[in-house]
């Protein structure tokens, strides 16, 4: 499958604004299901969604002189990484969307990074489980929380396996941010056109036995829109950026992409639909920083040497 990949673990500036950009394109996906949801099945969704993003990187793939691999083991792993990065997840989460509110959702999602910190200690060497990652990671979560408010909380007990699917979700995201590392040595438009091909396959049949869509009403054109933004947008776009991510930082600190889309969320609702920042949401974005910053480590090192009254090294890159 390729020359061994060659991950630093670290994140510089270009990763981090790709990670901001990530969770904005991800961020959007919540608001796209939403609205798909009014006109159309969860699973039915789910097969629009990778079916058209696969299309669309495919043309981008050839349209850009590369070529899609022939290499059975290689296309064996993309059907690997569709099912646990795109068939399990999108299917629980927008399954669970069906049954509690999409801030508790967030919160549950937001626990991805819990799960890809303790799978990256067992099943890498180059990311080893640290108390800055852990804190860090807690921190983070705890801003989630605080930022899209506690009363979501009281939804807590209620649909317990809508939860347990959105958790479901979390671990499945956790396991392919491990897995995906072997392709780091592939453009990262090919290992995503080949991810997502494979989940259309898989999730075809799924979609003509469970929905049956050909006996739902025809959506209308504001459903198909929320669907082709939440392929193109939230979809194909946002895993060029993922894979791009992941080959350079690892499975670690792509994931903490699901603490910053709750922020990309409100803020887009702010800046877009006029909605109102509140004083929790400014608390919630500042622990979030401050749990970004415990994992990057940098901060911390820097106020040492502060106070040690030493020169500050050359910042890592």
């Amino acid at each position: 499958m390729g020359q061994k990949p060659q991950i630093n673990g670290s994140m510089g500036a270009l990763e981090w604004a790709l990670l901001i950009l990530l969770s904005i394109l991800w961020g959007g996906s919540f608001f796209f299901a939403e609205v798909a949801l009014e006109g159309m099945q969860p699973f039915t969704i789910v097969f629009f969604r990778v079916s058209l993003a696969a299309a669309t990187l495919i043309g981008i793939v050839y349209a850009t002189g590369q070529t899609m691999p022939g290499d059975l083991r290689l296309w064996l792993a993309f059907f690997v990484m569709g099912l646990a990065n795109n068939i399990v997840p999108f299917s629980l989460i927008t399954w669970g969307q069906t049954q509690i509110t999409g801030g508790l959702a967030s919160i549950l999602n937001a626990t991805t990074p819990l799960f890809a910190v303790f799978l990256a200690h067992f099943f890498t060497r180059d990311e080893r489980l640290t108390l800055n990652r852990l804190a860090g990671v807690a921190i983070g979560l705890f801003g989630v929380v605080v930022m899209i408010g506690t009363d979501v909380l009281a939804g807590i007990g209620l649909n317990v396996l809508a939860q347990i699917a959105v958790l479901g979700a979390a671990l499945a995201y956790g396991i392919s941010g491990v897995y995906g590392r072997r392709f780091a040595s592939l453009s990262p438009i090919v290992p995503a056109a080949g991810m997502l091909t494979a989940s259309s396959v898989m999730m075809l049949p799924v979609m003509l036995v469970v929905d049956q869509p050909w006996a739902a009403p025809l959506p209308g054109l504001t459903v198909w829109s929320a669907v082709i933004g939440m392929a193109v947008v939230s979809t194909a776009a946002a895993y060029l950026i993922y894979f791009r991510i992941l080959a350079s930082a690892g499975a670690t600190n792509i994931l903490l992409v699901t603490l910053l889309v709750p922020v990309s969320a409100i803020l887009l609702g702010v800046f877009i639909l006029g909605e109102r920042l509140e004083l929790q949401h400014l608390i919630g974005m500042a622990l979030i920083t401050a749990g970004l910053a415990a994992i990057d480590g940098r901060p911390l090192r820097l106020v040492r040497r502060r106070r040690r009254g030493g020169s500050p090294a050359p910042t890592e890159p």
